[in-house]
């Protein structure tokens, strides 16, 4: 069994001048880091990993980290800036408030409550299309006390398993492949995941994203459970189903922190 003193993830907070701006960033020792790397988390920021303590060499790593940074740090203040700027995007939309607008299908929604009497029951919310915008409209139920964020939410969930279950069923017999479990969670850092044994795992929030890139990842994940690598056999499989992977990919990658931030402000802002 592992000894828990050296295979615990240990984070920090630090703080560090890069031109001229003091920015924030997580120093994340893991055993699994082999060295150093710099990424920007779309809700932490600035997270560099690196080798836990216990490794030769690690114990104090502060000026290792520091003049990794100060080497990348065009690219850090370009990056931050940018998810500074999104930030402030999502927070001006409004989120999953009432009145707030936030991405379905690819496209953005505003949320709008029905005045008058609430209906019995539970809570309901209908897609409507308008001239002035599409629109999630949502009906409260009289014994329904959770916030508009989460009314929301749930709704999306419902739309994620019918959308990603109707994509399994198109794409994983044209690969000749069967799940042995499909699972819906909200990871941090990835759109699915697929293991040795056919579990698959999908963020829920791929019901944000357009249709495409929804398929795109669920054709990923099943061409995983024929070819485990990413060599050119696996892109090419993923490809006969996708042809236009690459450009669901990058719009994914432009859109991860609204995709992953709108509902986690709109619940910020409740709460305020």
């Amino acid at each position: 069994m592992a000894d828990p003193a050296t295979s615990r993830i240990v984070e920090s907070e630090h703080r560090l001048h890069l031109a001229g701006a003091s920015v924030p960033y997580v120093v994340r020792r893991t055993p699994r880091s082999r060295g150093l790397r710099v990424t920007i988390d779309p809700r932490r920021g600035v997270v560099v990993t690196i080798p836990p303590s216990s490794r030769r060499g690690w114990v104090r790593a502060d000026e290792r980290v520091e003049g990794f940074l100060r080497e990348r740090q065009a690219w850090i203040v370009r990056h931050v800036t940018r998810l500074e700027r999104e930030r402030a995007e999502i927070v001006a939309r409004g989120g999953a408030g009432d009145g707030g607008q936030i991405h379905y299908r690819g496209e953005l929604h505003r949320i709008r409550e029905e005045a008058g009497p609430r209906r019995p029951g539970r809570s309901i919310v209908e897609r409507v299309g308008g001239s002035d915008g599409d629109e999630l409209v949502i009906r409260r139920g009289s014994r329904d006390r959770r916030s508009t964020p989460r009314i929301i939410e749930s709704w999306l969930r419902a739309r994620a398993e019918e959308a990603i279950d109707r994509a399994i069923a198109e794409h994983a017999e044209a690969l000749r492949v069967t799940p042995s479990a499909i699972a819906l969670r909200d990871p941090r850092t990835r759109w699915g995941s697929a293991s040795r044994t056919g579990r698959l795992m999908f963020s829920w929030r791929l019901i944000l994203a357009p249709p495409g890139a929804l398929e795109t990842v669920v054709a990923h994940e099943l061409a995983h459970l024929r070819v485990f690598g990413h060599g050119p056999k696996f892109w090419a499989l993923v490809a006969s189903r996708r042809p236009d992977h690459l450009a669901d990919r990058a719009w994914l990658r432009r859109h991860s922190h609204a995709l992953h931030a709108s509902l986690e402000v709109a619940a910020a802002l409740d709460v305020a």
